[in-house]
Order: structure tokens, then sequence, then C-alpha cells
């Protein structure tokens, strides 16, 4: 007799409770030889009895057995899990036919895994150390978002458990031409700003009313950025099966407003956003998330920094992306010291995809495809062998559209270069030229950095050096063949983080003296919300639709850090945006989890000026002890040293005479970090910190920078009280004897209590 699912689901755990001895094993056979797909159901209730009639060898009857086992796995896995006592399981284990018996440990969710990643919890449960207790989840915050909107239907914006909307909060839900857009307690605002926009570039091909008239996310970036700062805990996330855990953002309890100032298919004007910022600032946030970016323009000829500037001056933490341009140098934009500037790097957590050649080489690689290449050879050419005779070599490499011969390429894996169009697209162009799969190939460039993507067909994206071998292979081999397997989510890859090719770098072209980027976060294959108004691959092609996507770049690791902002303003509401960005800067880690220093993607030991202070570690923001607490004066001055008058910085703080220091200097600026672009062989700058901790005594440590010697005066700092502020001065002297070269040199500066460090980057060129 048949027992119904129902009645299984009600007396198992009262099987489990009153076998108190006994525990629960699986017990692995391995593989079966049939496809389950061609069986029916009739063998695999042969398969189960099999598995009775086994486990009945080592009990007293079948009738035993078949109550002992609750699972039996029929179809690709061979084996059984069963309630046994550990002498049973013992015996088993010894029997021939037994790979392993293990326990049935209790294995806890994991989290979209950056959270994790960064030490605000532990397998899957909050640490008793966790920034998350102690600031509630960034409860009574409002974090706001300059981006491409939101969709709204997300569970990552559901209302559930929210209370009434923060009284302070003067923001409306403004869903412009589309009646199914509402907002809730948890989006408790939504704008969205198409003027400047449309005049200029008017409404792109193909764009609908929805995009151009509402705040609702046709492109995904907006929701995904989002979420990722304060999206709720959403549990049973995945991107087809892959990276299954809950999704969260930083401070999942804070209000999220967002303010839509990019469309689909375009970009975003400096109009809108300063429309945005406007109103963001009035409506109350808290913080402000803003994954956007260009050249860079001097201060107030760009409307992010002037916004920000703005937001500043009204308490309020900016926080935007470094770029997407690396690894080339001087590639950083957002480069004001009012707003923080986040790098991307990577996290303990791989989508491994592996490429096995026929020389029995098998090779790493990422992916998200949904699609399974059945587990055989298959040719594999490259790309340039494959196409049209019309089709140029130099794009046929690269799989552009419309490159590849179908004659050339059907039934094979081709093996595409990466560069110059998405990752996807040559997914496509492989697909529609009848390819079973496609090998994607970093270039020189990009190095180690492989990107998980949910391509349509299957495919793996291997690092330079991996790319290299396949391509020796095909070219020594007469018929070479490979196969390409299903992605598997791994955890605690090492090393992690390393940066991410992709991410840009300083020097800061506008103002060298300010290190940009000031921090890095995680922001590769990122897990959160998504539009489903699009594809994963935001292409036409892709007719698929996803309420969760993965995601890389600097847009993904700026909201990591608004989250992190959301959780010190819910724990310190009075601290200034300066504080906050100091305490983030100054008890970053530049170790990776090897205990090693950052690399790069090229394996290099990574700098500053890749990863600003280092890579975030939020439990210890929420403790730095000393901040350097950069006041709007000495922004003020900042500018008035880069050649701004006095008129001129009174019309910009609404209207207020300002007087300018005398002689300030812009290394003087009392920024968390130390960077001298034209070192004449000596020199002397000052800092001031303040105490946000409890009284005590801090003692300077240098590393200094090859061939210079770094003094601090004083050396030891005592503070009696929360608040009080002292000055020092850091005096920087090139070593006779040292050869001096026209290169940037890395050192430290560190303050001690024995308890904190507060860490301040120290960069020098010596001319």
């Amino acid at each position: 007799m048949r027992v119904p699912s129902s009645v299984l689901c009600y007396f198992l755990p009262l099987l489990l409770a009153c076998c108190a001895a006994k525990k629960s094993y699986v017990v692995y056979m391995g593989a079966h030889s049939h496809d389950p797909a061609q069986l029916s159901p009739l063998h695999f209730n042969r398969v189960t009895h099999s598995h009775h009639q086994f486990l009945q060898s080592f009990l007293e009857s079948y009738d035993a057995a078949k109550e002992s086992i609750f699972y039996s796995y029929t179809r690709h896995i061979n084996g059984f899990a069963a309630i046994l006592e550990e002498e049973v399981a013992v015996e088993i284990a010894k029997h021939p036919k037994v790979i392993s018996v293990f326990e049935n440990r209790e294995r806890k969710l994991h989290t979209t895994r950056s959270w994790e990643f960064m030490g605000l919890e532990q397998n899957g449960e909050v640490t008793w150390n966790s920034i998350w207790k102690k600031a509630r989840y960034g409860e009574g915050v409002i974090i706001g978002n300059l981006d491409t909107g939101v969709w709204p239907e997300s569970e990552s914006f559901n209302e559930k458990g929210f209370g009434p909307i923060p009284s302070k909060w003067r923001g409306i839900c403004d869903h412009g031409s589309d009646p199914t857009f509402h907002c809730n307690r948890k989006l408790i605002g939504a704008r969205y700003f198409n003027k400047g926009f449309l005049s200029v570039a008017g409404k792109v091909n193909g764009s609908t009313e929805e995009d151009f008239e509402s705040p609702r996310d046709i492109e995904g970036h907006g929701s995904h950025t989002l979420s990722t700062a304060a999206g709720n805990m959403v549990a049973g996330v995945s991107v087809f099966g892959h990276g299954y855990g809950t999704a969260k953002g930083g401070s999942p309890k804070a209000r999220v407003a967002t303010y839509k100032v990019c469309f689909a298919g375009g970009g975003c004007s400096d109009a809108d956003m300063m429309a945005a910022f406007d109103m963001a600032i009035h409506d109350g946030v808290d913080v402000l998330s803003v994954s956007i970016g260009g050249p860079p323009s001097a201060y107030f000829n760009d409307s992010i920094s002037i916004g920000s500037f703005h937001a500043a001056m009204n308490g309020i933490v900016v926080v935007c992306s470094a770029g997407n341009s690396g690894p080339f140098d001087a590639s950083v934009v957002n480069l004001a010291p009012w707003h923080i500037t986040v790098a991307a790097s990577t996290m303990d957590r791989a989508f491994a995809s592996y490429v096995v050649l026929g020389n029995n080489i098998t090779i790493k690689g990422e992916s998200l495809s949904a699609s399974k290449m059945a587990h055989k050879f298959y040719p594999i050419i490259k790309a340039a062998d494959a196409k049209l005779a019309s089709a140029k070599v130099i794009n046929a490499v690269l799989c552009l559209n419309g490159t590849l011969d179908p004659k050339k390429v059907k039934g094979k894996i081709v093996l595409c270069l990466r560069g110059s169009s998405s990752r996807a697209e040559k997914g496509e162009e492989a697909l529609l030229a009848g390819a079973v799969g496609m090998v994607l190939a970093n270039d020189k460039i990009d190095g180690n950095e492989i990107l998980a993507d949910p391509h349509l067909l299957p495919a793996s994206h291997v690092n330079f050096t991996d790319g290299l071998a396949i391509f020796d292979y095909i070219n020594s081999t007469k018929f070479p063949v490979a196969y390409i397997t299903y992605p598997k989510t791994l955890l605690h890859t090492k090393p992690a983080p390393f940066m991410a090719s992709f991410s840009s770098k300083g020097p800061n072209i506008l103002v060298p003296e300010i290190l940009k980027p000031d921090i890095t976060a995680p922001g590769v294959s990122v897990i959160a919300a998504y539009t489903e108004a699009q594809g994963p691959t935001n292409e036409k092609f892709d007719k698929r639709r996803i309420p969760y996507n993965s995601l890389s770049g600097t847009s993904m690791s700026c909201p990591h850090i608004s989250g992190i902002v959301g959780l010190l303003k819910t724990m310190y509401p009075s601290w200034s945006p300066a504080a906050i960005k100091s305490a983030i800067m100054t008890t970053a880690t530049t170790l990776d989890n090897e205990a090693e220093p950052l690399l790069n993607a090229a394996n290099r030991k990574a700098t500053p000026f890749s990863y600003g202070a280092g890579h975030v570690d939020p439990n210890s923001a929420m403790d730095p002890g000393l901040v350097y607490d950069t006041t709007m004066d000495d922004y003020l001055n900042f500018l008035c040293a880069l050649g701004y008058h006095e008129t001129q910085l009174s019309m910009f703080t609404e209207g207020h005479h300002y007087k300018c220091a005398t002689n300030f200097s812009i290394l003087n600026l009392n920024y968390p970090s130390i960077t001298v672009p034209e070192f004449p062989g000596s020199l002397t700058l000052t800092r001031t910190l303040k105490n946000v901790g409890a009284p005590a005594t801090y003692i300077a440590q240098v590393q200094n920078p090859r061939g210079i010697s770094v003094f601090v005066k004083p050396n030891i700092l005592e503070f009696k009280e929360v608040g009080e502020e002292k000055s020092f001065e850091v005096t920087l002297k090139g070593r006779q004897g040292e050869a001096r070269n026209n290169h940037f040199k890395f050192g430290k500066l560190i303050w001690s209590d024995g308890n904190h460090y507060v860490k301040s980057p120290i960069v020098v060129k010596s001319n």
C-alpha cells in the first residue's frame, strides 16, 4: 500500500523522536547505470526494492528495512537515506558496493554569499559579534537609490513585518503611467526623472512608455543594486538552481526609495541626476547609493559631485561606484572626497563549470548556464576556424554577431575570445550557428577574472592561461574534442578576495592628492533581485524570466557599502558622513582569506590604487575607536586650494559667506588616507583624529614606503572622552642613498590601543 506523502510528513518527525538512539544516515552507492529519461516508474520502484533488500541484509527483516528508509535515490544518484543505529551504519560502510556512509547533518541555507563572506554570519547564522545584531539590521534607516528604478513586486521589497512609514519621510510614490506600480511600507518612495535624458537622446528605439514614464525597472540594474543595499531576507533564491540560499541586503530592515534616472538602452542624464539628488535630500533619505559614473570632470561640472556635496551637507552619506574600466591605471571615476568610491573584488564562491579536453586535461571555468551537455565528448573548434567566408578573422575570433559559419559549427563546441561584444551575445552567436556549447577565454588584459553568466547554451568562462592551454590543445590535435560540465556551486574558494580586472583603478586624475577608490567590496557574481521585464542576459533573444539574477561590476560592490553605511547610521545617527566613511576605511583589511596580500586578476600584488584602504570589514567598522572626521569647512578649504574663490563658495553654500583659510594645502585635508603625488624629498602634513570609543591611549606604528622614512609627532595620543580630537604631524623624508624614480611607493600608518587598529594607506611618488 502506498503511504500518502502528507501522512509520511506527519509521522516522520515522530519516527525520528521515538528512535532517539538512532540517527539518520545517507548511504551513497555511486551512480546508476541507467538513463532516467528512458525508464518508467516501474524501474524506479525496482531500484527502491533493491535498496530495501540491501538494507535487509543488515537488519532483521525486509519490513524493518522498508520502515527505516525514508529516501531512495533512484534517478542519477544511487543510494538511500535511512534511520540507523551507529553500529549498523559502520557495518554498511564496509560493504564493497558502498562508497560512503555519512550522518545526515543539519545544514543551513547559505546566503547569496557576500554578507557571510564579510563575516556578518556563519553557516547561515548571524555571528555573536555581527554588526547586524547591534545595528538591528538597519532598522529605521532610509536608503535611496539612483538607478534604473525598481521591480516593486519582488519579494525583496515585500512590506511584511514592517510597521508604519517613518514620520520623517516626505517622499511620494509617483507611479507615472503604470497603474500597477505600487509602493508599500518597505518600498516607501518612487520617483522618475526623464526630461534631461529625453532632451538629449529622445526615446530609444524599441523603448516603451512603461520605461520612460514610470519608476518601474525594465533593465534590471536598479532592482539588483537596491536589493543588495537593503533587500529583505528572501529564502530559496537561486539562479537556475545555482547559488541556492537566502538573498538579503546589507540593511535588510531599512526602508528603501527608488529614483529612476537611467533608462533601458540609454544612459543617465546629469540634469536628471541633479533633480533626483535634490528630491532625495528633500524626501529624507539617510543614504544614497549611486552605481553610476562617467568621465571625470571638474567637481562642479559633475552632477554626482554636486549632488553628493549637497547630500553631505545635509548629513546624507553618498556611495558611488568606481567604474568598470580596469585594469587600466587612472581609470577610476567619482573622485570627490565627500563621497565614498567603491572598487570591486571577488568573494569566496565560484560557479564551477569544468572544460574536459580529450587529452584528459580538466580546466575549471565558471558559468550559470541552465542547459546541460550530455556527458560525452564533442568536437571543439576555434571561432577563427569556424568563420564565414565573408567575416574577418579579427571579428570571428571574438564570436561577433554574424561571423560564424553554421556548416562549420553545428554540433561542436566553439572557443571564443572575450572582448568587444557582451559575453551573452557571443553565446547567442554560437547557439544560432548550431553550436552545442561555448568556451569563452579571457584575453591577457582580463587575466584570471572569470564571470558566471546565465548563457542559453552550455558554456564555461576560463581565464587567460587556461584559454591558452585550450588553444594549444586544439592547434596540436588532429581531432580535438571536449565537453563542458554542468555548473556546481563551490564555497570557501581561495584566494579571496582578489581584485576584479574590470574594477577601475587610481590614481585620481582630477586631484591626485585624494586616493581613489576608497574601499573595495564584493562585486563579482552577486545574486540579487531583478526585473521580470527582461531575460537574465538583457538580450532580445533571451525570453527567459527570473526574479533573481547574478551580475558583476562596481555597480554591485557599491550597494554593499551602502548597506553597511545603513547599519552604521542606525548605530550612530549623529555621526557625520565623513566619520562613517573613516570607520569603513580605517578598519578595512588588505589580506585575503589565506592571510596573504590582496592580489589583482593577474595574480600580482594589488596596491591601494586598486582597493583604496582595503576590503571592507563591517564588524570592525562598527567599532573603529578613532575617526578622521572631515568637516564641511575642510571640504570648502579644499575647494579654495583648488582655485575656487570665496564668491563661488558662498553661492555653493546657500549664500553664506565663506572665507578661505590662509595657505591651506590639499595634502592637509583630513582624509583617512595619505597621498603625495609629487614628493620633493621632505614634507610635513597634518591630520586630526576624533575619539568615538572608550578612553584609551593610541600609539603610532608605521610601515614605511620603500626608500622613505615616515615620522609621526606626537606618536602617542591619549583620549579621555568621546568626541575629543587630537592633531598630529606626519613627516616624510627620502633616505639618503636610495635611488629616486618616478614610481609610486606604498606604506601604512596605524594607530593602535591594542584593541583597535586605525589604518591609513600612505602613497608617495618620488620624482
